[in-house]
């Protein structure tokens, strides 16, 4: 069998530990790689570790498995996909972060893979895509890496939480039948969800402010019953360039623990047009909060109120 080997190399202004970390920690992805909507750890024995990816390609959002091995010492993360997808009959590589300086550092990004039955039409074709793929895929890594390693002081994470005297599936249920809402939110005006695979939706929805005016969001999610949605907004208010996030549904003796968690990244370009010359960082961090925290709350409120009057 042929195995091919490529590299591919970068250089990004950031200090290579910083660059580490943002790779190695995989709640960091849906930053740093645009398409990706959410990555859950599958599981973990030291540093091997097992990762599910949820990401969109070509607009269609798509899932795979794959197993790394962390080498925080020598700043190295080796990977292997777990099922490939034909013409692909294995695929696997290493990230090597290099410092250059202390603020500098070099990204290299190697692949091995084979084709099915050794056929070389199949093989120039993955020499394509890792190629073409590998490229974008370090491009966006630099931009994206020093802007998250920028705005570490713009990113802010926030939780709202609930007791419901319910069972998590009714919880759960409200949630994930979001094209229910214009009937059950007096926020939502429109809801347009479409699920293409089971557990993996587009939510498209008009929301309305408290001054009347509506605004139009689109977001992808991933459904884990009964106890899990995280989401990855795709079109984005004027004071985000980054909005991730997921519900919990929590079940215990006494009933469940319903949580609403949001990671923002503020758009400092617009603070001065939305709200006012003199508003500050803390200002716009507030007025977002407020925001996102009262759907949150009215959407856990309702949801209390559907699952409560269940039982």
């Amino acid at each position: 069998m042929t195995t091919r080997e490529v590299e591919h190399e970068i250089t990004v202004s950031a200090p290579a530990q910083a660059v580490y970390r943002l790779i190695a920690e995989v709640r960091n992805w849906p930053r740093i790689f645009p398409p990706t909507i959410y990555v859950d750890e599958v599981e973990q024995d030291g540093n091997t570790e097992r990762i599910r990816i949820w990401a969109t390609a070509n607009g269609e959002a798509k899932n795979w498995t794959s197993r790394r091995v962390l080498d925080p010492g020598a700043l190295r993360i080796t990977f292997r996909q777990e099922v490939t997808a034909p013409p692909v009959a294995a695929m696997g590589g290493t990230w090597i972060i290099e410092p250059v300086s202390d603020t500098e550092s070099r990204v290299r990004l190697l692949h091995d893979y084979r084709a099915v039955d050794d056929d070389p039409g199949s093989l120039a074709w993955i020499d394509e895509a890792v190629d073409r793929n590998s490229r974008s895929e370090l491009a966006a890594l630099k931009k994206n890496v020093e802007h998250a390693h920028a705005s570490e002081d713009l990113t802010f994470s926030f939780e709202d939480t609930v007791r419901i005297n319910g069972s998590a599936k009714d919880v759960y249920d409200f949630v994930n039948d979001a094209h229910l809402w214009p009937e059950r939110l007096p926020h939502v005006a429109t809801v347009h969800l479409t699920e293409d695979a089971p557990g993996l939706q587009t939510l498209e929805m008009d929301t309305r402010a408290k001054d009347g005016s509506t605004h139009t969001t689109k977001s992808y999610r991933v459904c884990f019953p009964h106890h899990r949605i995280a989401y990855k907004q795709v079109t984005l208010p004027a004071l985000m360039v980054l909005h991730t996030g997921y519900w919990t549904f929590a079940e215990d003796t006494d009933g469940v623990s319903a949580s609403s968690q949001h990671t923002v990244v503020l758009n400092t370009q617009n603070i001065a047009r939305v709200l006012g010359p003199d508003a500050t960082v803390e200002d716009a961090k507030d007025y977002v909060r407020a925001a996102l925290s009262t759907n949150s709350r009215a959407t856990l409120g309702h949801a209390k109120d559907h699952a409560e009057g269940k039982r």
